[in-house]
């Protein structure tokens, strides 16, 4: 089956869920906005369907929504649990990163996007602080033990296979490194941090991390460095 992925060309952003989600399956797909540019994707967002991208469609049906589209995709594309209940939980839990995703973007746009970084610093510098010191440790405790404790596998969140949720862990924790490194090497993250090196080895995973269809986090994105807003350096 081919897939059709709308989303901005020039950032990874919230389209690169997605997007590892149909590399590690081998699925045959064409990215919109890097084939056609921003204007192909801004003409599916004016048809009405959809309220912004990522957008994926086949030829029968298109979705939008990260959580959204993982659930419709992870069954053909043989990244979801068997067991329905397991999926059901995946789901939730992706819907947990949809929430943490949120509050990493809000780190560096705290008053909205209508306004660049510069016109919101300060503001910016606050959440920083505040995102650092309580929600940071407190949502990659709660991913920390959902690996932990997962009952079927010591290598995966949910089940006994690689899923859309550990491909989503595994780019939050690539963000984070990047936009937070020295707040990331303040908190203990082992299961994360070897989910975040078993996948980055699967075979497709990794020749894709290789390859030119891969944009480098800038800082357009949703994971931005800015040092700032970072701890100082040990």
């Amino acid at each position: 089956m081919s897939y059709w992925l709308y989303y901005w060309p020039s950032i990874p952003g919230r389209g690169e869920f997605v997007r590892l989600a149909l590399e590690e399956a081998g699925a045959e797909y064409v990215d919109v906005g890097r084939d056609q540019g921003a204007g192909a994707v801004a003409d599916m967002i004016s048809r009405g369907g959809h309220f912004a991208p990522p957008i994926l469609a086949d030829a029968h049906e298109s979705a939008s929504h990260v959580a959204h589209i993982l659930a419709w995709v992870s069954r053909p594309l043989e990244l979801a649990p068997h067991d329905d209940r397991d999926f059901r939980r995946m789901h939730q839990i992706q819907l947990t990163v949809t929430d943490f995703v949120a509050e990493i973007h809000d780190t560096h746009h705290p008053l909205g996007p209508g306004l660049y970084y510069d016109e919101q610093k300060e503001a910016a510098a606050r959440r920083s602080a505040s995102f650092i010191d309580a929600r940071l440790p407190k949502f990659l405790d709660y991913f920390e033990g959902v690996l932990s404790r997962n009952p079927d596998s010591d290598e995966w969140s949910v089940g006994r296979r690689c899923t859309t949720l550990d491909l989503s862990l595994f780019l939050v924790m690539r963000g984070l490194y990047y936009a937070f490194p020295n707040a990331l090497a303040e908190i203990d993250t082992p299961a994360l941090d070897e989910l975040t090196r078993r996948v980055a080895k699967r075979r497709r995973i990794a020749a894709y991390l290789d390859s030119e269809r891969c944009i480098d986090f800038n800082e357009d994105g949703i994971f931005r460095r800015y040092p700032e807003l970072d701890r100082p350096n040990p």
